[in-house]
């Protein structure tokens, strides 16, 4: 797709359909100074150059990508409207497709009815699902892992509900037990499953939840803010097989009160979209106000009048529409780019296992890697791990000729020794390098990245030691092949 040729196509947009209203003369006031203009152009665009290599597979950080093609193209040409999606009478279009977008979003997760919209953010559409939770259960308290999102936390304690952390098990997944345990106090009205957690990607057992919750008169909502897109895999068994998906807490999720899901993460959308859906159309009601200058031109619910929000860009929601034009909600539709995420991450794993450089910090549930320079003999301690990460991390970024991007996770000193007990606890915890593969082109450039990788572990851990006991072994990996070119042979994206 040539964006040299449909960005200008999608800016022509709204002057041809202006056209239609007569000329006019512009303000003064508005005009703007080509010179000038060129000149603050030249450094707003040497200032954009102060950036990380999002679009490029040596970027293998945090869970970050570009947008798809499509959406830049539906967002710069509905932007140049500058609907606003609170009431229809801001933007008829944009509200008309927002509707058809959640009534996807809904499928994909198999809600039967839904009542939802598109949000600024997951953190957003979070808020507005513990704030239903608030209203429908008030002085009842709201539980999560210990793993999830630190925004629950944040949000209780923003509408002034008693948030209650529960324990993980050793995948990083809630511990149904311990959920159980608090549920018999009657002090909670709804519990948080998470579906991606955004450190190293876990998946609760929101079946497991969902039936406990049932039990003792909860609310479930499920965080999918990360990992929702992956239902597209995950609820149809024979295809969460095939990627070692356990489709359970996929498939219940349409049972489940709320979700949350960021098209502007796998949904290949730029940010910020987020979206919220609850399961009860009459939910509606939590968010009844009035307004006495808008809500006039449609007789059904406005998307403002279901949402804490009021202004929000139409633009994201025609970006999510055309994208979904072309990568249909489907299996074999966005479930095809989401796939190779997980097919890496599998991959990467079996070579990290193979691998005496590196240590796998746990299996990855989704598309996300995380894993540690092996210390060295006598030196497995937490402070080691976490030292010789920061020092991988470092370099990679700081390499000229060959650089790559990793990102650091802080893993508590319980969690990370009970899955690696041979590391002695010298510190309340350490960092350990966390890769999201959530570009496809991370499957091809696997073997080099891995490499990579490897070696500058390896100069690490040489590094602590003093000495320069792994060079051999570093240097081994200078002689694999590269899966794509070198930058320096690259044509500009």
């Amino acid at each position: 797709m040539d964006l040299r040729y449909w960005l200008p196509r999608a800016a022509e947009v709204a002057e041809r359909w202006g056209e239609r209203f007569g000329p006019y003369t512009p303000h003064p006031v508005n005009a703007v100074d080509e010179a000038q203009f060129a000149a603050a152009f030249e450094r707003f665009a040497k200032r954009l150059e102060h950036n990380y290599p999002f679009f490029h597979p040596r970027y293998a950080g945090q869970m970050v990508k570009p947008p798809h093609p499509a959406a830049l193209v539906g967002y710069l040409a509905a932007m140049r409207f500058n609907p606003n999606n609170h009431a229809y009478e801001g933007g008829p279009a944009t509200s008309d497709m927002e509707r058809e977008c959640v009534a996807a979003l809904a499928a994909m997760f198999g809600l039967p009815a839904h009542v939802g919209h598109l949000t600024s953010s997951g953190t957003i559409a979070n808020l507005e699902a513990l704030y239903v939770a608030r209203q429908s259960h008030p002085g009842r308290g709201v539980a999560y892992s210990a793993q999830a999102h630190y925004t629950h936390a944040r949000m209780c304690h923003v509408l002034g509900v008693q948030g209650h952390a529960v324990a993980a098990d050793a995948a990083g997944r809630m511990d149904v037990g311990a959920l159980e345990e608090l549920l018999r106090t009657g002090r909670v009205g709804t519990v948080v499953a998470t579906c991606g957690t955004t450190g190293p990607g876990a998946v609760d057992p929101v079946h497991e939840v969902l039936a406990l919750a049932r039990r003792y008169g909860a609310r479930v909502h499920v965080d999918a803010a990360y990992g929702g897109f992956f239902a597209l895999l995950g609820r149809d068994g024979a295809q969460a097989a095939a990627l070692g998906l356990d489709p359970a807490p996929w498939q219940a999720i349409g049972a489940c009160d709320s979700v949350t899901v960021d098209p502007h993460k796998h949904g290949l959308q730029p940010y910020g979209c987020g979206a919220v859906l609850f399961a009860d159309p009459a939910i509606g009601r939590h968010f009844a106000h009035d307004s006495p200058y808008t809500y006039f031109t449609d007789a059904e619910l406005h998307l403002g009048e279901i949402s804490l929000e009021c202004s929000r860009a139409g633009a994201s929601a025609a970006a999510l529409w055309l994208t979904l034009q072309l990568l249909p909600l489907t299996a074999d539709g966005l479930g095809r780019v989401l796939a190779t995420g997980r097919r890496t991450a599998l991959r990467w794993a079996e070579l990290i296992d193979d691998c005496e450089e590196l240590t796998l910090n746990q299996a990855p549930q989704l598309d996300i890697v995380t894993y540690f320079p092996t210390p060295r003999a006598g030196a497995a301690t937490l402070s080691a791990v976490d030292a010789a990460a920061d020092r991988v991390l470092r370099a990679g970024m700081a390499d000229g000729e060959d650089p790559v991007y990793l990102s650091l996770l802080r893993v508590d000193a319980a969690d990370l020794t009970r899955r690696h007990p041979r590391l002695a606890a010298d510190a309340d915890g350490a960092r350990v390098l966390r890769s999201v593969l959530i570009k496809p082109e991370a499957e091809q450039w696997l073997p080099r990245l891995h490499a990579r990788v490897a070696a500058l572990a390896a100069e690490a851990v040489a590094s602590d030691a003093g000495s320069d006991a792994c060079a051999d072994r570093a240097a081994a990996f200078e002689n694999v092949p590269d899966a794509l070119p070198s930058v320096a042979e690259e044509s500009p994206r």
